[in-house]
């Protein structure tokens, strides 16, 4: 599936080379994807002394990841007001609690392994017209009564806080930026130097569960056999499920050009996000950049969603001018990335009972990264034999 078009910010070049697969290869754990999902995956495999090996058909991050704007919020696609009603109070809070701690997880790992562009935020949601000020303030109620560190802004504190014109705000204490890109690398350069190994432009063209095993065929006919398989492939697994677990969508981007005033750019330099449906995002990079995204479509094919590129990269300009008039900002950059959502927000997370011996790390929607982290605990526990009492949060047969 083609996942991306245009210029990503993000792709800073090939950072690192990793070989094709050229013989065959038994193991305990084979993780399918070598984006963000599968370089987590084999951190805490790795972490947990258990042998596996990463393949990609592509070259290493140049899927979702490279798309991906790498904002890290512990509030999901779907307010936790809403969510409740899907799963319930217990379930909704503890997922975005458990969010909230991926955050400072992946600070932990990025220190771990020294990885230096990672920034940790403040995060302003404000609502997007006077129509959504009363489901802001009873998202900002339920999340102050759960714990979470938020302020509900009036108009008058948003623009003194930020500099934005908005009838009100959350703004909440845990947020995060990184590059998720570079952050993948990272990671798998830290770990095969524990082990782990890395093949990409390596295309699977067949896969066989057994009760036992699991068999992969390349498309140059090597094969891989192991005891187990994470499938952490994104949105294309829709190749592998047999029911409909999400829905496509395309969303847009775009990168400033850089800017010769230094940061912040507005107050508190925070990540900034609205209640719009889809909503917009912003925030700012090392190197004196905006980034903008938003402006989701349906996905329908590859082309469609590019021909709409030119078209998004002026209306996210616009959006951005709206919100802050006096700063002189011209997209350098813009790209656009399919991405999936789920009726109800949350990722799809361990076995499918169809596929015996698989895991999958399925990490949908804006929080893909969070998820992503929370998808690799839960697995590496599987496999080492441990209960998860969370994992049911996230399973195939929750809805």
């Amino acid at each position: 599936m083609d996942l991306k078009s245009g210029l990503p910010f993000f792709k800073s070049g090939l950072v690192a080379d990793y070989p094709k697969l050229e013989h065959d290869i038994k193991t305990d754990v084979i993780i399918i994807g070598g984006g963000i999902s599968g370089a987590l995956a084999a951190y805490y495999l790795i972490k947990n002394n258990i042998p596996c090996v990463v393949v990609d058909a592509r070259t290493i991050g140049l899927g979702s990841t490279a798309a991906s704007t790498s904002l890290l919020q512990y509030e999901i696609d779907t307010p936790l007001h809403k969510l409740i009603n899907f799963v319930g109070t217990k379930n909704a809070v503890k997922s975005y609690w458990l969010c909230a701690q991926a955050i400072d997880k992946l600070n932990q790992i990025r220190k771990e392994i020294k990885f230096t562009n990672f920034e940790t935020k403040q995060s302003l949601y404000y609502a997007a017209t006077k129509k959504d000020v009363a489901e802001l303030e009873t998202e900002y109620r339920i999340r102050k009564q759960h714990g979470f560190k938020v302020s509900l802004l009036k108009e008058d504190a948003v623009f003194k806080k930020i500099g934005l014109h908005a009838p009100a705000a959350i703004l909440s204490a845990k947020a995060a930026q990184t590059d998720a890109y570079l952050f993948t690398h990272s990671l798998l350069q830290y770990n095969i130097k524990k082990g782990l190994m890395v093949f990409d432009r390596t295309p699977i063209t067949d896969i066989r569960h057994s009760t036992k095993t699991v068999k992969l065929t390349t498309e140059n006919g090597k094969t891989l056999q192991a005891k187990k398989i994470i499938y952490a492939t994104g949105y294309e697994t829709v190749n592998y499920i047999d029911k409909k677990i999400l829905k496509l969508q395309s969303t847009y981007a775009i990168a400033s050009e850089i800017l010769s005033t230094p940061k912040p750019f507005w107050k508190n330099d925070m990540l900034i996000w609205n209640t719009a449906n889809p909503y917009l995002y912003i925030r700012t990079t090392e190197d004196n950049r905006i980034i903008v995204g938003g402006r989701d479509e349906n996905f329908y094919s590859p082309g469609r969603r590019d021909k709409l590129l030119k078209k998004k990269t002026k209306q996210l300009s616009k959006d951005f001018l709206k919100l802050f008039p006096d700063i002189n900002f011209t997209p350098e950059f813009s790209w656009t990335g399919t991405f999936g959502s789920t009726k109800d927000g949350l990722p799809f997370i361990g076995t499918y009972n169809k596929l015996p011996n698989s895991y999958f790390a399925l990490g949908f929607g804006g929080n893909g990264i969070t998820f992503s982290l929370i998808a690799a605990e839960i697995i590496a526990g599987c496999l080492m034999g441990k209960k998860n009492k969370d994992a049911a949060i996230f399973s195939f047969d929750r809805l």
